[in-house]
């Protein structure tokens, strides 16, 4: 991270409530042909979370503490705020002295931007705006939020157009809602939330991040992080939702990659 903090934008995606289970089925079937041609060969990483809902796991995010990858063992951080103990930390994590990434960013010399998708990045309360105020920039709106049916494509187009102003080293965070609930209406004729429309949100969430993926890649080099914050259960064992410990809710995908000209123009995993 010592090589890429300073000489790459960081781009930095939250799928909200994105269930590890889902997300791998649809690589696995070919069905996520944005995504599926960034992701390293087998798909997405299953991690374990470090939180089982949208404020607490963004809080140990942008402190370091990303999901963790879902095999024993002390796994070295990308990125961590120092403190004295600390068991992850590497010569090749990036640590620094503030205590959080954006603050860590912004002092040495990040444009730092948030577009929030759900209701901890609304601003329109006390609790809704400490995530966003971590940031120089912060943005939501209803059209964003989880309420709206094209909310990954309003995101999108806003980040393209934030990022096209200026040329300063950037670090850009996405909260993405589409996959929280309701979800429904991304499956014609669902009436209520289920895996396959959970499965078709992020069908449509695949499509929407295409503009986004090669305005990074024309702008600079760019370093992506794309993970889900937590899962959801739908009737497993008897839960439905999340804040419960529950693997549907403890598992999530991840992945890093590298933006360029050249991973943006591959062809699409047959």
């Amino acid at each position: 991270m010592h090589a890429i903090v300073g000489s790459h934008d960081i781009v930095f995606i939250t799928l909200d409530t994105l269930r590890y289970d889902v997300a791998q089925a649809l690589y696995q079937a070919g069905e996520l042909p944005v995504l599926g041609r960034l992701l390293p060969p087998g798909g997405w990483e299953c991690r374990h979370s470090p939180a089982t809902f949208t404020y607490a796991a963004h809080q140990a995010f942008f402190a370091g503490f990303l999901p963790t990858p879902a095999a024993p063992g002390r796994h070295a951080r990308l990125f961590a705020s120092a403190f004295a103990g600390s068991e992850t930390t590497s010569p090749h994590t990036f640590t620094f002295e503030q205590a959080d990434l954006p603050a860590a960013l912004a002092a040495r010399g990040y444009r730092t931007i948030c577009i929030g998708g759900v209701g901890f990045f609304n601003k329109q309360t006390a609790l809704g705006t400490v995530l966003p105020s971590l940031f120089q920039e912060s943005h939501w709106s209803a059209a964003m939020g989880v309420a709206s049916r094209h909310s990954t494509q309003k995101q999108v187009a806003l980040a393209v157009a934030r990022l096209a102003e200026g040329e300063q080293r950037t670090f850009l965070f996405i909260n993405v809602a589409a996959l929280h609930a309701p979800n429904r209406a991304y499956l014609p004729g669902c009436r209520s939330d289920s895996l396959d429309s959970h499965a078709a949100a992020l069908r449509y969430v695949d499509g929407a991040l295409a503009p986004l993926f090669a305005a990074c890649a024309a702008r600079a080099p760019t370093f992506a992080i794309v993970c889900s914050d937590h899962g959801s259960a739908y009737g497993e064992d008897g839960y439905r939702g999340h804040r419960v410990a529950h693997d549907s809710v403890w598992q999530v995908p991840y992945a890093h990659f590298f933006l360029t000209p050249q991973t943006i123009s591959q062809e699409s995993p047959s």
